[in-house]
C-alpha cells in the first residue's frame, strides 16, 4: 500500500509532537529546566521543517509562539531579529531589486553583456556567473538576481533553439551560480552572510567581509563553474543570433529618466556599503532608506505601492525562528549542553583539523536537516562555544560552518536558492540534475574550507 504524502505529515506532526512532550519531561543531566524546554521545542521544529510537515514560515511561526507562551524567554529576546539591521536590509533588499527591475536596467545590464560576451553554450555559462557577480554588487539577494538572469538567458535559450536537454542545464547555473559568488560581498546575500555575523556576535565591515570571504568565496564560484562546465556540455552546438538580442534591445529605447534615477540610488548605495567602516552606519539602514528614497517624487519614483508584495513576510519569520534558535539556544544552555554532547571534550590543537572537523560535521547536520539557516542556528554557537577554550575568534568557526553548509546541496531541499529555481516556469531543471551536480560540490566545499584555513592565517583572522 502506497503512503500518500498527506499521510506522511500527519505521520511525522506526531512523531514531532510526541519527541517534544518526551524531551520536555525527561531528566536530562547538565541541562536546566528551560534548556530542556528549548530542546524539545528545537527538535519538535526541525522534524517538522526536515518532513515539511508545512511550509517552513507556518512552522517556524509555531516555534516562536510557543516560546513565547510557555515563557521560555522574554519576547525581546524571541524576537531580537527584529531589533537588529538584518530585517530591515533583507526588505530592502527586495525593494532595490524590485526597482531594478522595474526600471528595465537589470535587462538592459544583461543584454548588453550577452551582445559583447556570449556567442557559444561554454560562453553563456561563464557570462552567467559573470553577470551574477556583476549584479551582485548592486542587488543584495540572490533570489531576485538569479530570476532577473533567467528571464535574459530564457530569451537567450528561445532565440539560439536551444534543445530543452541543454536550457535545463542553463537554468540549473543561473541558481547554482548564485551560491558561492552571494558570499564574495557582505551585501551580496543580504540574508545568510548577515546571519553568520548574527549568530557570531561579531561586528565586520563590508570591506572586513571581503578581506576575508571574498577569496574563498570566489575560488568556490570558480570550482563550482569547472564542476559545470565538466558535467553538463551542451548536446548541441549553439548559434546566438545577437541581432534579434539586439533588437530586444533597441525595443527597451533609450535609457530612460526612471532608469538614471535607479542608477543613481545604485551607485550611492553600493558607495555607502563599501565606507560603512568609514561612517559607521549599519548597512540595514542604509539598504532601506536607499530604498526609500527610490520611492519618494523627484528623488525617484520608481517604487510604488505594490512593490511592498515583493518582501516575502514567510522569509522574514523563518529568518526570526533560525535565529531565535541560538539566540534563545544560548540564554536557556541548550548550545552549551549540545556543544558538551555532541563535540570533543577538548579543542583540537592542529587548526587544519579544527577546521575539517567543523566542515564534517555541519555538513552531516545538513544533510539531515536540510535547511542552511536551522543549520547555522544551532552549529554556529556549539563551535563558538567549543572554541571559546582556546582563545579562537568566534568569526572563525563561524564562517567554517557558513562556508561548509552554505555552498553544499545535494537535494533540492538543502539549499533555498536551488529549491527557488525548480520547476518548468522558472529554472526548468530536475531533481537527478541537482544531485549530479551536488555530488562533486560536497568536495569544493571542504576545499574551499581547507584554503579559507590558509587564507586567513595570510591575512590575520587566525
Amino acid at each position: 500500500m502506497v503512503v500518500k504524502i498527506k499521510d506522511k505529515r500527519t505521520i511525522f506532526l506526531f512523531v514531532g509532537i510526541i519527541v517534544a512532550l518526551l524531551v520536555w519531561n525527561l531528566s536530562i543531566p547538565g541541562l536546566s529546566l528551560a534548556g530542556r524546554k528549548m530542546f524539545s521545542l528545537t527538535l519538535m521544529t526541525v522534524i517538522f521543517w526536515a518532513a515539511k510537515v508545512a511550509d517552513s514560515a507556518y512552522i517556524a511561526a509555531l516555534f516562536l509562539m510557543s516560546m513565547l507562551i510557555f515563557e521560555i524567554a522574554p519576547a525581546e529576546e524571541v524576537l531580537s531579529l527584529w531589533t537588529s539591521q538584518t530585517v530591515y536590509l533583507v526588505i530592502g533588499a527586495y525593494l532595490i531589486a524590485a526597482a531594478v527591475e522595474r526600471s528595465g536596467l537589470g535587462e538592459r545590464i544583461a543584454y548588453k553583456f550577452i551582445i559583447r560576451f556570449v556567442d557559444s553554450y561554454r560562453s553563456i555559462i561563464i557570462s552567467i556567473f559573470a553577470l551574477t557577480f556583476l549584479l551582485s554588487l548592486i542587488i543584495p539577494h540572490p533570489w531576485p538576481r538569479a530570476f532577473i538572469i533567467m528571464s535574459v538567458m530564457s530569451v537567450v535559450i528561445e532565440n539560439a533553439g536551444i534543445n530543452q536537454n541543454d536550457a535545463s542545464k542553463i537554468g540549473l547555473t543561473v541558481f547554482a551560480a548564485s551560491i558561492p559568488i552571494s558570499m564574495i560581498f557582505l551585501t551580496g546575500e543580504s540574508t545568510l552572510n548577515f546571519m553568520t555575523l548574527e549568530f557570531a556576535g561579531v561586528d565586520l565591515s563590508w570591506g572586513g567581509w571581503l578581506l576575508y570571504m571574498g577569496a574563498p568565496a570566489a575560488l568556490a564560484a570558480l570550482l563550482t563553474l569547472f564542476v559545470i562546465l565538466k558535467l553538463f556540455k551542451a548536446e548541441e552546438k549553439v548559434e546566438i543570433n545577437k541581432k534579434k538580442i539586439g533588437q530586444k534591445l533597441l525595443d527597451l529605447g533609450m535609457m530612460s529618466a526612471e532608469e538614471q534615477r535607479t542608477v543613481f540610488w545604485l551607485i550611492a548605495a553600493v558607495v555607502l556599503w563599501m565606507t560603512d567602516s568609514f561612517h559607521g552606519v549599519e548597512l540595514g539602514w542604509i539598504t532601506l532608506t536607499i530604498a526609500v528614497m527610490m520611492s519618494l517624487p523627484l528623488s525617484g519614483d520608481i517604487l510604488k505601492k505594490e512593490d511592498w508584495n515583493q518582501v516575502p513576510i514567510k522569509v522574514l519569520i523563518f529568518l526570526t525562528a533560525a535565529v531565535a534558535i541560538g539566540k534563545v539556544g544560548s540564554l536557556t544552555g541548550m548550545n552549551q549542553w549540545l556543544a558538551q554532547v555532541v563535540l570533543p571534550a577538548e579543542t583540537p590543537g592542529n587548526m587544519l583539523y579544527f577546521a575539517l572537523m567543523t566542515a564534517g560535521i555541519s555538513i552531516v547536520l545538513h544533510m539531515f536537516l536540510g535547511s542552511v539557516i536551522a543549520v547555522m542556528g544551532i552549529a554556529i554557537p556549539a563551535f563558538i562555544i567549543f572554541a571559546e577554550s582556546c582563545g579562537i575568534n568566534p568569526l572563525v568557526p563561524a564562517l567554517f560552518v557558513y562556508t561548509a553548509i552554505g555552498t553544499h546541496y545535494i537535494l533540492p531541499f538543502h539549499h533555498l536558492n536551488i529549491l527557488v529555481g525548480m520547476g518548468k516556469e522558472n529554472g526548468n531543471y530536475s531533481e537527478k540534475s541537482v544531485i549530479k551536480l551536488g555530488i562533486p560540490l560536497t568536495a569544493v566545499a571542504i576545499i574551499t574550507v581547507i584554503f579559507e584555513y590558509f587564507w586567513w592565517q595570510f591575512t590575520g583572522l587566525i
